[in-house]
C-alpha cells in the first residue's frame, strides 16, 4: 500500500488554496494539507513528519517573507540534518523536489516551495496577484483607491498593502468577500495562468512521479 502525501502549509488560507488549485488544475488525491499555525511551528514539526513511517511524500509550502535566504537555509538545514543529499544551495525556481536519500524507503521523498515564485521575496498575497485578471479597469480602481487612502486613516501597515488590495479586490467581485481559495472556484482569480501550471507541475513531480521524475529539479 502507498504512504500518504502530505502537504504542509503555513495556515488555513494557504490550505483552502492549495485545495482548490489541485482541484480545479486536477492535480490529483492528497491525504492531507495541514496548516501548522505559523511558519516557527511548520520548520518545528518538519522532523517528525520526516520519520514518519507512512509517509511517501512531503511537500513543505512556505511564504518567503522579507529572506528568501533565510527560509531556505533553514529549511536545507532540517533536510542535511535528516541525511538527505544533493540539497541545493538555492531553491529551484520550478519548486525543489529531493529523492529520499540512498534511494532508502525509510523517509519520504520531499517537495520545497517558497511563495511566491521560489526567487523572491513575498508571500501567497504576492502568488494571488498574479491571478488577478491582466487588464482589468476594476483592479486599477482597486489599487488607486487603497493608495488613495487619507493620510492617518489607513489602519494596515505598509507591509500589508498588498493584502489589503487583495482583500479589497475580492470585497468587489459579484459574491464579496469571499476566502481565497473559494474565489479561485468563482474564477474571480484565474488559476490557469502561467504562474500557476508552475506550482502544479512541482506538486505533480513531488506528488505523483512519472517513471522519468527523479532527483532535484532544475535551477
Amino acid at each position: 500500500m502507498a504512504g500518504k502525501k502530505i502537504l504542509l502549509v503555513e495556515g488555513v488560507d494557504d490550505k483552502h488554496v492549495l485545495m482548490h488549485v489541485c482541484g480545479t488544475r486536477k492535480v490529483g488525491q492528497l491525504d492531507e494539507i495541514t496548516p501548522q499555525d505559523g511558519v516557527d511551528k511548520l520548520l518545528e514539526n518538519v522532523p517528525q513528519y520526516l520519520k514518519g513511517t507512512d509517509v511517501e511524500a512531503l511537500g513543505i509550502l512556505i511564504d518567503a517573507d522579507s529572506d528568501l535566504a533565510a527560509r531556505w537555509d533553514s529549511l536545507r538545514n532540517l533536510l542535511t540534518d535528516a541525511k538527505y543529499e544533493h540539497v541545493p544551495e538555492r531553491p529551484a525556481s520550478d519548486g525543489t523536489v529531493l529523492d529520499p536519500p540512498g534511494g532508502t524507503s525509510l523517509l519520504p521523498r520531499v517537495g520545497i516551495w517558497i511563495m511566491p515564485d521560489n526567487q523572491n521575496i513575498g508571500a501567497l498575497e504576492d502568488f494571488l496577484l498574479c491571478l488577478v485578471p491582466r487588464g482589468s479597469r476594476l483592479f486599477e480602481h482597486v489599487e488607486s483607491s487603497v493608495a488613495a487612502i487619507p493620510e492617518g486613516e489607513q489602519r494596515f501597515a505598509k507591509k500589508d498593502a498588498l493584502k489589503a488590495i487583495i482583500h479589497t479586490w475580492l470585497a468587489w467581485q459579484k459574491e464579496p468577500g469571499n476566502p481565497f481559495g473559494t474565489a479561485i472556484k468563482a474564477t474571480f482569480l484565474d488559476s490557469t495562468v502561467p504562474q500557476v501550471d508552475v506550482l502544479v507541475s512541482w506538486l505533480k513531480r513531488l506528488f505523483f512521479p512519472q517513471p522519468d521524475d527523479s532527483g532535484v529539479s532544475a535551477q
